[in-house]
């Protein structure tokens, strides 16, 4: 598949989210909890997200990821104990689209990569995946993920 690879300039956006660890096997489960909390949540406040879920991948250690699985919203919302509310900060960022299986996403992030290093950027570390369609109802093939990554100024 060939990747259309852009960078960006994109505003803060306020977000609801969950920060956790999880294995790469647990993963599914883990979503799963933390998408249901974080729904739950948006219900009690009378609130709907304003854009796809996402997680943030901090780390890729495959036995003990560091995520933030999230819903961007309209404006800052309360938390709880479990949720947080926060921000992704305004920046620049590198974005390319997936079509097919969640587990087959590794040459998005390559082309990526690749993008980043030839317009002489750094990401920061994290990466974010977006989730445009429901797993659930979606074949594997026709499956969306939008991987972006927050950049670091040229410098």
């Amino acid at each position: 598949m060939d990747y259309i690879c852009e960078i960006k300039d994109l505003p803060e956006q306020p977000i609801l989210s969950i920060r956790t660890h999880s294995s790469m096997i647990s993963l599914p489960k883990a979503l799963g909890k933390a998408f249901e909390k974080l729904e739950a949540r948006l219900k009690e406040l009378g609130e709907e997200p304003s854009g796809a879920p996402f997680v943030a991948y901090y780390n890729m250690n495959m036995l003990n990821l560091d995520i933030e699985i999230g819903f961007p919203v309209k404006r800052p919302l309360e938390g709880n104990e479990e949720i947080a509310t926060g921000s992704q900060p305004s920046g620049k960022y590198a974005m390319t689209m997936h079509q097919g299986p969640y587990n087959k996403v590794r040459p998005a992030y390559n082309a990526l990569t690749k993008k980043v290093k030839g317009e002489g950027y750094q990401t920061t570390g994290v990466a974010y995946e977006y989730y445009l369609n429901d797993p659930g109802t979606t074949k594997p093939v026709d499956l969306l993920t939008q991987v972006v990554f927050p950049l670091k100024p040229k410098g």
